[in-house]
């Protein structure tokens, strides 16, 4: 059972293709009562999230379709892994294949790039976290796919943490009632994580002493002054824990990760993915395919 909002973004989708008129090419040439089964294959290395939403998105365009799933979300897959078998009329499985790829491609890719950035740091104490730029309408399927890759969810919305950034400190009309903010804020919402950002030392020093806070980010921090945050935390209050941001790519992630912060943020996780090449393939198609292969060679052999 998906959400309703995964539902929404389904019938948007669908309505994005098919309109209120359908598959004109599919109702063209295609016969009403044919039935057919097609393969869902990925086509190069990965890890697979959206599986969950391959039968809403058949049922949505034809009750009569069916899904025989082989690899379950968060699964890694090579080359060529069949992921399912669609079963139905042709017509609906042709209107639902682009529906159902897009969403597969786009959350098998957050997933892949998730457990290469995990993969990563593995050998560190350092957890990989997302952040919340996202693909509007899509935070809730990109982190789950993040989940899949073996990453880890950071807050979802503006709704369920505080993290103090640059702009809000701007934006205090008097600097001399943080404390007072923060002391009701804690008062109000004593489970809640609260988190501030730290452009420099001197910010994360102050930071340290108030009580209130749970973590504090170190916004684009070179690697020496990461080691010496860690440092300044494991002597004044241990408690706290360390994030690291800003341009981290996997080619920095493991340096980051063994200054011994607690956490790393990569917004590549989400906002610049590529989506992993998966494809819709009638095996009679390939049977055809390697019979034409056949013939040719044949017609060129003297």
């Amino acid at each position: 059972m998906i959400s309703s909002h995964s539902q929404t973004l389904i019938d948007l989708a669908l309505a994005e293709d098919l309109s209120d008129i359908g598959d004109l090419t599919s109702q063209a040439f295609i016969h009403d009562e044919h039935v057919s089964q097609a393969l869902v294959r990925v086509r190069e290395p990965g890890v697979i999230s959206g599986q969950h939403l391959v039968v809403p998105i058949l049922q949505t365009v034809d009750s009569r379709l069916s899904y025989e799933e082989k690899v379950s979300d968060g699964t890694p897959v090579d080359a060529f892994t069949e992921l399912g078998m669609i079963t139905g009329p042709s017509r609906s499985i042709l209107s639902a294949e682009r529906t159902v790829l897009n969403f597969l491609q786009r959350l098998s890719g957050v997933a892949t790039v998730s457990r290469s950035y995990a993969n990563a740091v593995a050998h560190t104490e350092a957890v990989v976290l997302d952040t919340r730029k996202t693909t509007p309408g899509w935070r809730a399927l990109e982190k789950q796919a993040v989940a899949d890759g073996g990453a880890t969810n950071h807050r979802i919305g503006l709704y369920d943490a505080v993290m103090v950034k640059d702009n809000h400190l701007v934006c205090l009309t008097d600097q001399t009632d943080l404390a007072r903010h923060l002391s009701a804020l804690r008062a109000a919402h004593p489970e809640l994580k609260i988190e501030f950002e730290a452009d420099h030392l001197q910010q994360v020093e102050v930071f340290l002493q108030m009580p209130e806070i749970n973590a504090i980010l170190l916004d684009n921090m070179s690697n020496e002054e990461l080691r010496a945050a860690v440092d300044l935390r494991d002597r004044r209050a241990p408690h706290i824990k360390l994030e690291a941001s800003g341009g981290v790519t996997l080619d920095t992630i493991v340096a980051i990760a063994e200054t011994g912060v607690d956490f790393i943020s990569v917004g590549a996780l989400t906002h610049s993915v590529k989506a992993l090449d998966i494809g819709l393939d009638y095996p009679e198609h390939e049977g055809s395919i390697k019979i034409l292969r056949k013939r040719r060679r044949a017609e060129q052999t003297p």
